[in-house]
């Protein structure tokens, strides 16, 4: 597919999108993307439901079985398992690494380069960050979200601070900061 982006720009994209959508009006599959990346390839696995507002970027591998609520999210170069959930109001920042079988609650920001592991939920407005200093002219070095471990239950309101591993089975509970690493279960 060739799609004119700017007066002398021309960008090149593939949208593979597999068997049984179903989409909801004002949805934008396949946004443009601006920042330089490898791949502007999208693929989104079978049997997708995506609802109204939602916004998916070129560029991420998303497995099937994606369901959406309204007014999501999901920016570039994500990888993301199959049986995603993510509800409305969410937004998947680029770079990220999710399993399969995660679940993500309403009102939720997923910070860029996070790893969630699979069969993780994250409650209602939950916020992951990835910069420890903010502004820094390092972004590469210092930009790095969480590492949220195989079968994490993230408690509604909690923040996440960035470079912090959350050990698998682990249930952080409801208003915290995590400010260091968690053990498993």
């Amino acid at each position: 597919m060739e799609r004119q982006i700017g007066r002398d720009e021309i960008m090149y994209t593939e949208i593979k999108i597999g068997k049984n959508l179903i989409q909801d009006k004002n949805v934008i599959i396949g946004y443009p993307v601006r920042r330089k990346i490898k791949c502007k390839t999208l693929i989104i696995g079978n049997n997708a439901r995506i609802r109204s507002g939602t916004i998916i970027y070129l560029g991420s591998k998303i497995g099937k079985n994606l369901e959406t609520g309204h007014s999501v999210t999901i920016r570039e170069e994500n990888k993301i398992g199959q049986n995603f959930s993510i509800w409305n109001n969410s937004t998947v920042d680029y770079g990220c690494c999710i399993g399969k079988n995660v679940k993500v609650h309403c009102n939720c920001y997923i910070a860029q380069y996070t790893t969630i592991e699979d069969d993780v939920f994250l409650a209602p407005g939950v916020i992951i960050a990835n910069d420890p200093h903010p502004g820094c002219s390092y972004a590469k070095k210092c930009m790095r979200g969480p590492i949220i471990q195989k079968g994490a239950q993230i408690g509604v309101n909690v923040t996440i601070l960035p470079f912090i591993k959350i050990g698998k089975y682990s249930l952080i509970g409801a208003g915290s900061t995590v400010t260091k690493d968690i053990p498993p279960y």
